[in-house]
């Protein structure tokens, strides 16, 4: 590396020199293009004023700056600053006082001027990636005054390139795929490098692309950088992964070029190029009789070289199930085919199948020549299992006359062991579906028998549900449905089709219809219903009415004159005899009932009461409303008075007349909330008389059984007495506390209305009270007494 910087320096030494041999004849001449801008000078002047007076001179001036453009080496490291170039003007002639000024980038830091010669010189180390060229200003100036001599002119120092920068990958490592099996030549991926060198100057820039690892299996182009697969039948069976390194070489690649390297990781992907292929060419399965339908009955697989959409296969029986016995379904996540049942098999008809199973894949390659298959042949042995006897039919349908007698036989239904070994069976009735115990069955022959009547119109249809068990093998049951149909026989008579009540106007005619009756049966003849209808024998010469058939099992009731009158007979009742054709014929009487009514001229009835005609005959119908009118408002009235009238009292009460019933108790309780101080049910109980009440404030040591005290009648408890009993027992119990004791009750209550009842907070005084009547009250108030005397002594000092 340091020769090649010798050489270079050199090299940069003898073009400066021809730089400057070619351009000094030239300077007198012809001013330089591309420079910048200048103002003629003085010492042009000075020539032009040293000819004689009307000799003119016809030339063209010359410019003031003399200076070629400059160029200056990057990444000088030399001991001395490196001369990039030399500025001068005409005004430097002779012993002119003058100096060069140098202004613009890096002027003073980077550039240095030498003010006498104009020598410019670089101080610093240059690099050409980061700042390519420099723009700066020089002008002549009187060096004892600063005063321009000349305008500033601006020049260009551009820093000449050398190859000191590396290519680089930007954006590897790379990674790239391209399909297995590929043909040579097939593009992959495409790679760039890039330099910061100068691309224009040199070649310094100038790449070159080459693989130093991957072959023999990719290539790349050199100059595109295009990576092609370079190994004809690359298999992503056996490798599925390269790695190539890629190299970028800069100076066109000749010796002494700097390089750069990157990886691209190409990846074979898969196409379909192998077909499925059972693990085994022949499989075996054991399957009982009684596997349900859908379940399954085993499992081949066919492997896959090839990964993802490509390895995936369907399944299908090609040989063998001629009766559709069974199907081949693929599961999607383990790749398998899964035999399973379609309809049931019979150990006694077909112990044995042979099948023949084919794997074709899904997809295939346009150039794999179709798809791929692979068959194997799948053997089941069917295994004898303990099978539940079976109908001769999944449903029977038998038939039952409703006048059936009771054990008539209805049918029979039959079942057998299908098993080799034939076992007996036995019948029976599921009782759930014959609540009622309807039919019997035998249990040994299965014949079903009636039990009970039947009655079609009740129950048309009866489904039962008929077991059938083997008799080794309780747990084998199978079930059959037989439906029973009740076939009607005549034992209904015929009946009106609803109750029937007719009107007949008085002003009706001879002839006219009054009603139309029709009737129902509850039987269903095969040939239809029929009805005959006509009048009780009685009534055969019935003087108002007459019947007329009208021949669609209907008939129309007629009245014979017009001489009905309401205050005559109100209501006619007419019998009506109703037959079936039915054998034997089945008949009923059944009852019109005809209503007498007063109608309108245009025949629309308007009242059918006999009470119409006991009203006076000049009273309207205008004041038979007001009159009802009058009555409601009356009756409104009445209410309302009744509203608002007040109730008195049933006892009326004095003011003065106010009496207290106060009930004392010689327990201080624990206020309105104390539920435990004391229980009023005990004044009120008589067996609680004589009961044994223990004392709560303290925990005696001694228990005496208290005297039996005396017995109220039997219609009350007197008070007085219990109270009186309780006294004495107080007064000799050896565990009561002493009489000057304090009772403390930590509990009295909440929110009681009574408030206080002790005189220790009242504000009212005392002194009008007597207390002498406490002494009165026996020896347990007698220090009591004594504590109120001493404190109204007190309050009289």
């Amino acid at each position: 590396m340091p020769k090649r910087s010798e050489e270079m320096l050199m090299d940069l030494w003898m073009s400066l020199l021809l730089l400057w041999i070619t351009c000094v004849p030239c300077v007198s001449m012809t001013p330089i293009i591309g420079q910048s801008k200048s103002t003629q000078t003085g010492g042009s002047a000075a020539v032009a004023s040293g000819l004689g007076e009307g000799q003119r001179l016809l030339s063209r001036a010359k410019r003031g700056w003399v200076w070629n453009q400059m160029f200056v080496l990057e990444e000088f490291s030399g001991p001395d600053p490196i001369l990039v170039g030399r500025l001068h003007t005409d005004l430097d002639v002779g012993g002119k006082n003058i100096k060069y000024v140098l202004a613009g980038e890096g002027a003073g830091t980077i550039f240095a001027i030498n003010e006498l010669t104009g020598d410019i010189h670089a101080m610093k180390r240059l690099d050409r990636e980061e700042k390519a060229e420099y723009t700066l200003t020089a002008q002549v100036v009187n060096a004892d005054t600063d005063e321009p001599l000349e305008p500033p002119s601006e020049f260009i120092i551009k820093v000449q390139d050398i190859n000191d920068n590396p290519p680089q990958f930007i954006e590897g490592p790379y990674r790239a795929s391209v399909p297995e099996m590929s043909a040579v030549g097939t593009p992959v991926t495409r790679v760039t490098a890039t330099d910061a060198d100068d691309p224009v100057y040199g070649n310094s820039a100038k790449l070159v692309y080459s693989i130093l690892e991957g072959q023999p299996y990719f290539s790349i182009d050199s100059n595109s950088a295009t990576i092609k697969v370079a190994l004809h039948g690359m298999d992503r069976e056996i490798r599925e992964e390269y790695l190539v390194v890629i190299q970028a070489k800069d100076m066109g690649g000749h010796m002494g070029g700097l390089s750069g390297t990157t990886t691209v990781t190409v990846t074979l992907t898969d196409i379909n190029d192998n077909p499925p292929k059972f693990s085994k060419s022949l499989y075996e399965f054991v399957i009982p009789e009684d596997l349900p339908i859908g379940k399954m009955g085993g499992k081949v697989k066919a492997n896959d070289r090839d990964i993802g959409e490509n390895s995936k296969s369907t399944y299908n029986i090609v040989e063998g199930d001629e009766g559709g016995m069974f199907e081949i379904v693929t599961d999607t996540q383990t790749q398998e085919g899964i035999l399973r049942l379609k309809k049931p098999l019979d150990y006694e008809s077909k112990r044995a199948f042979t099948l023949k199973v084919e794997a074709t894949n899904l997809r295939s390659e346009p150039s794999s020549g179709g798809p791929f298959k692979d068959t194997a042949t799948v053997k089941i042995v069917v295994e004898d299992s303990d099978e539940p006897p079976v109908f001769s039919k999944p449903v029977y349908q038998l038939e039952v006359n409703e006048n059936a007698p009771i054990n008539t036989v209805i049918g029979t239904v039959t079942a057998r062991d299908p098993d080799s070994s034939t076992s007996l069976v036995r019948y029976f009735i599921d009782r759930h579906t014959d609540l009622e115990r309807q039919f019997n069955i035998n249990v040994d022959d299965g014949k079903i028998t009636l039990a009970k009547p039947l009655d079609r119109e009740a129950d048309m249809w009866h489904n039962i549900t008929v077991t059938a068990t083997e008799v080794r093998n309780h747990s084998q049951i199978s079930r059959a449905i037989v439906a029973i149909r009740v076939m009607d026989i005549n034992d209904n008579a015929p009946e009106f089709a609803t109750e029937y009540e007719a009107f007949l106007c008085e002003n009706g005619k001879p002839g006219q219809v009054i009603q139309t009756v029709s009737a129902v049966d509850k039987d269903d003849p095969i040939q239809g219903h029929y009805f005959d209808y006509r009048l009780v024998p009685e009534m055969l010469n019935n003087p108002n009415f007459t019947i007329k058939n009208n021949q669609d099992n209907s008939i129309s009731v007629l009245a014979k004159h017009d001489t009905f009158r309401r205050q005559k007979q109100e209501v006619y009742f007419l019998p009506i005899i109703v037959a079936d054709n039915g054998n034997p014929p089945m008949s009923s009487t059944n009852t019109l009932t005809i209503r007498v009514c007063g109608c309108s001229k245009e025949g629309i009835v308007q009242s059918c009461n006999v009470e119409a005609y006991v009203l006076p005959i000049g009273l309207s119908m205008g004041a038979l409303i007001a009159i009802l009118a009058c009555i409601i408002l009356l009756l409104v009235v009445l209410f309302v008075t009744l509203r608002r009238h007040k109730n008195e009292p049933l006892i009326i009460k004095d003011d003065e007349d106010v009496r207290e019933n106060i009930i004392r108790y010689d327990d201080e309780g624990g206020g309105e909330e104390d539920t435990e101080a004391f229980d009023i049910a005990t004044l009120q109980n008589p067996d609680g008389i004589n009961g044994y009440l223990p004392r709560k404030d303290i925990k005696p040591d001694l228990q005496f059984m208290p005297r039996a005290g005396q017995h109220s009648g039997p219609n009350g408890v007197d008070v007085d007495e219990f109270i009186n009993v309780r006294l004495h027992e107080a007064d000799n119990d050896p565990t009561a506390p002493p009489y000057d004791s304090i009772q403390i009750y930590g509990y009295e209550g909440r929110g009681s209305i009574a408030g206080s009842l002790s005189s220790l907070e009242t504000a009212s005084s005392d002194s009008d009270q007597n207390y002498d009547y406490l002494r009165e009250w026996g020896p347990r108030f007698r220090r009591l007494g004594e504590l109120y005397s001493v404190g109204e002594s007190d309050r009289e000092t």
